[in-house]
């Protein structure tokens, strides 16, 4: 009996170093272990793509059993993605619900910002998924943050012409530590879309969400470009894809 127990607790010691070691290389961002935990048999799984991914064939996708597609429309004040217009007319030929998002740029006025948006994806979205805005850092943004009170008003000037021109509220996608240095408190009654691709969404953050960004190295068939990978999203269990979905 007792050298049951002392092989039991071997075990459960072993177990326990395995999971901390996990646990401290998710947390470290040295491995990714998301994919772990969601069953794509039995969740409604998305992607996001934009010019990296090349031509698309987007009914490739739907038959892989990707449900709903986003795609880039537009960034800052100027930009246009150069697939943008191809892949929204292709993915209306699919039974996927397909939406556009836009990168939220820090250096310019979120009036203009909107204004490229609804030029790109045009007046009417009836039938398509929600306009999404992307507030995350880029270039040297992350080391030297933007003020929240510029960032709060021009983020606010673009949802509010965004909102008015489409009768719903944008979905905001961003990360959970800015989303707490930037959103919270300010953004709270829109729809959300959170990434955390080191580690499971609950483990760092607590609101309410719709979508979860949980890879960004998902890999399937149906794209051309020179990135291998494919960014993934899974819906909220408790959620519905036809809430998000412009009448």
């Amino acid at each position: 009996m007792k050298k049951a127990l002392k092989i039991v607790g071997i075990i459960i010691a072993i177990l326990v170093a395995v999971f901390l070691v996990v646990f401290v290389l998710a947390k470290t961002k040295t491995i990714m272990i998301n994919d772990w935990f969601i069953d794509r048999s039995t969740s409604t799984i998305g992607v996001d793509i934009s010019a990296y991914q090349g031509d698309v064939d987007m009914k490739k996708l739907e038959d892989q059993g990707i449900s709903f597609v986003y795609m880039k429309a537009t960034e800052g004040s100027t930009y246009q993605d150069e697939k943008f217009s191809a892949n929204w007319a292709s993915a209306k030929e699919t039974n996927m619900p397909s939406g556009a998002y836009h990168f939220f740029s820090y250096d310019s006025a979120g009036i203009e910002q909107a204004g490229n948006y609804i030029s790109t994806v045009g007046e009417d979205m009836t039938g398509r998924l929600i306009p999404a805005v992307v507030v995350d850092y880029y270039g040297d943004k992350e080391a030297n943050p933007p003020a929240k009170d510029d960032v709060v008003r021009e983020l606010t000037a673009f949802l509010d012409a965004v909102e008015k021109q489409y009768e719903v509220k944008p979905l905001i996608y961003t990360r959970s530590d800015i989303f707490e240095k930037y959103l919270k408190g300010s953004f709270d009654n829109y729809p959300y879309w959170i990434s955390s691709l080191y580690t499971p969404l609950d483990w760092n953050y607590h609101g309410d969400w719709y979508i979860w960004h949980y890879l960004n190295r998902g890999e399937l068939e149906g794209y051309s470009g020179g990135d291998r990978y494919i960014d993934l999203d899974v819906l909220n269990k408790e959620k519905n894809l036809q809430d998000l979905l412009i009448k």
